[in-house]
């Protein structure tokens, strides 16, 4: 009887001794940063961030670390009273700042502390990075944390919101492998010009300078695209309409271009293109018009999944190829190891 008084006493010290720390224990305050969206095709967005159990909240300092040649900053705001510093851009930091004024208590609980906004310079991915934030208690004594949290904003180009070729695209955009016609459009159904898919296959193998020779006349001295078609000529990835012209402004055929991206894998595993293995292209009911030189290489396209069909049963190898199926092509090719 007296154990069992013993024990029960023990266990009534021990409940009431956790149950006073517990009562007494405070709550730590804990931030949040929130994007208002990851991925729009309008350039600006917000960060929020967000604190909650705040005890005593009478100044901050909070710095951002971003890239400037994809993000500026457009404003910052807060419902706390007081007075702010408009925001200091300096290299790749960002700092803003707010203070109450006066003797006054800082603000308490949950609460939205600042709002930021920003602005996209072009389309891709840019990053917003929270690195630390400084607070000031009512009797100035400070505080600073790291937050280390980030968060990515994706600008998409506003005539390809809902195309089939979004999500390649804007992956081939973030490698700086394809480009837009301007910061707002990329015009995915446009066709893509012989020059321009030479451009992006030296990109995506990032080809090397080769010996310089351009046996084209029609591929003149200082023409944006003369790099890139010597480099291509001499990796064995492009090759001519005749012997001396290259038709940089012709707009590539279907088949023209499985014929390069199967020269493209060949060079990039240092193998021939006459030594990769075949397919066939007699699945697709026009595979007849397919010509003889491209037959090869559209089978072997097809067989390793490079290329698709224009439809489920017609290649259309003589038809242009479109600025989305090139962006597509080139990001099959790189997620093939090359």
């Amino acid at each position: 009887m007296l154990r069992k008084s013993l024990i029960i006493a023990l266990f009534c010290t021990f409940c009431s001794s956790t149950w006073l720390a517990s009562a007494h224990a405070e709550t730590a305050s804990d931030f949040q940063m929130k994007a208002s969206s990851k991925e729009s095709s309008d350039s600006t967005f917000t960060i929020t961030l967000k604190g909650s159990n705040i005890k005593d909240l009478y100044a901050y300092e909070v710095k951002f670390k971003i890239d400037p040649s994809e993000l500026e900053v457009v404003k910052a705001e807060t419902k706390i009273k007081g007075y702010s510093v408009s925001p200091i851009v300096k290299n790749n930091e960002v700092t803003i700042a707010h203070t109450k004024i006066g003797n006054v208590d800082g603000d308490k609980g949950d609460m939205d502390i600042a709002t930021i906004t920003f602005k996209a310079k072009k389309a891709g991915s840019s990053k917003v990075e929270w690195i630390s934030m400084k607070m000031l208690d009512k009797n100035l004594k400070d505080q600073v944390i790291t937050p280390g949290q980030s968060t990515t904003f994706m600008k998409i180009f506003k005539d390809i919101a809902s195309h089939w070729a979004k999500d390649d695209i804007m992956q081939m955009v973030d490698q700086k492998i394809v480009e837009g016609m301007d910061s707002d459009r990329f015009a995915p159904n446009n066709n893509v010009t012989r020059a321009q898919f030479a451009a992006l296959i030296t990109r995506a193998l990032d080809l090397k300078d080769g010996d310089g020779k351009n046996p084209f006349t029609d591929v003149k001295s200082g023409a944006w695209y003369e790099e890139t078609v010597k480099k291509a000529y001499s990796a064995g990835i492009v090759s001519g309409m005749t012997s001396n012209t290259f038709a940089p402004d012709q707009s590539i055929s279907r088949e023209e271009m499985t014929v390069m991206l199967m020269r493209a894998k060949a060079a990039a595993q240092g193998v021939k293109a006459d030594d990769l293995p075949g397919g066939t292209s007699s699945s697709f009911k026009d595979s007849g018009k397919i010509s003889s030189w491209a037959q090869k290489s559209v089978g072997f396209a097809i067989s390793t999944g490079l290329m698709k069909g224009r439809t489920e049963t017609t290649f259309a190898p003589k038809e242009h190829a479109t600025r989305a199926e090139s962006a597509v092509v080139i990001k099959r090719l790189l997620a093939s190891g090359k």
